[in-house]
């Protein structure tokens, strides 16, 4: 890329150039003067100082018009050329085509948001932006900042996370639990009684040194314990170990109701009230007019509330 000497350009000043175009065009210090709607004086101005500037007369006047001079002939393709980009880049306005864009985003997504977004958004962006592309990183709360700032990420979806002044942060919805059990290793009534679910062996995610993972605060909170016999940081991996080993599987709703089924897993509500942080997406405050990442970030809403829980709470009708 040529390398443009801002130091040295920043004392032109850059009015200078319209005027000569103008000088081109009209041929006349006094014409010139009213398309720039300006005092004939301060044309003449400009065009002595172009006159010191380039170091040639550049408009020699014969008879009634003020010619151009080979300097002038030479200087007026560029500056031209110069101003119709100018003028092209002021005007232009920033169209997206889902069609025709070709782009990567680069998605920060938490284990849930990676399961319930990424299979429906690809399929969406392959019937109506087959140009973009989508590159995931597994990323945690404590991760958000730094991928965002260093931008290895263009947004990030998930939980826990507290914005600063240079991001957006939006709630896409309030976490709910469910929990899913082999019925065949497990014969569980359903749904499962508080009695049974404080008794049975748990498996939980955790992204964290804490056995107990995420619902360590939510236990916490509910004033119980429950017998945690194995964590992982993926909500798959804490499926499969339910779908073959006698233990429960407390996991967001919404992955429950979409996965449990496919791994032979009996659904049931929680009976517990327990609580868990909203999932939120976060951007940065400069990409937030971008149209591509508005029209993303609509999609992505729409992905992520197209599938609602309908199990009901069994403390509902408390």
């Amino acid at each position: 890329m040529e390398v443009i000497d801002h130091f040295n350009l920043r004392s032109f000043d850059l009015n200078l150039l319209i005027a000569f175009d103008a000088m081109m065009e009209e041929g006349s210090v006094t014409k010139a003067a009213r398309r720039l709607k300006i005092q004939q004086p301060a044309m003449s101005h400009n065009l002595s100082t172009l006159r010191v500037l380039f170091q040639d007369d550049l408009f020699v006047r014969i008879g009634q018009v003020m010619q151009p001079t080979a300097r002038a002939r030479a200087l007026a393709g560029p500056i031209r050329l110069a101003l119709k980009q100018a003028q092209a880049a002021l005007l232009a306005a920033d169209v997206f085509d889902p069609a025709t864009e070709r782009r990567i985003f680069r998605l920060g997504l938490s284990c849930e948001a990676e399961l319930l977004l990424l299979p429906d958004l690809t399929a969406l962006l392959r019937r109506m932006a087959p140009g973009i592309r989508l590159l995931v990183r597994t990323c945690t709360p404590d991760e958000v900042d730094a991928m965002l700032s260093a931008g290895t990420i263009d947004m990030a979806v998930g939980c826990t996370y507290a914005p600063t002044s240079r991001y957006i942060s939006e709630v896409l919805y309030e976490a709910e639990v469910l929990c899913c059990f082999n019925r065949g290793l497990l014969p569980l009534p359903s749904p499962v009684t508080l009695d049974t679910y404080l008794q049975a062996d748990h498996v939980v995610i955790s992204q964290s040194e804490s056995l107990h993972g995420c619902v360590k605060d939510a236990l916490e909170h509910a004033g119980t314990e429950l017998n945690v016999v194995a964590a992982a940081p993926d909500f798959m991996s804490v499926l499969a170990t339910a779908s073959l080993s006698p233990v429960i599987a407390t996991v967001s709703s919404r992955i429950a109701e979409r996965y449990g089924p496919l791994l032979g897993l009996e659904v049931s509500p929680v009976p517990l009230a327990l609580r868990f942080p909203p999932v939120t997406m976060v951007w940065p405050l400069h990409s937030d007019n971008d149209p591509a990442g508005v029209w993303l970030r609509q999609h992505i809403r729409a992905c992520l509330s197209a599938s609602v829980p309908q199990l009901p709470h069994p403390l509902a009708a408390e």
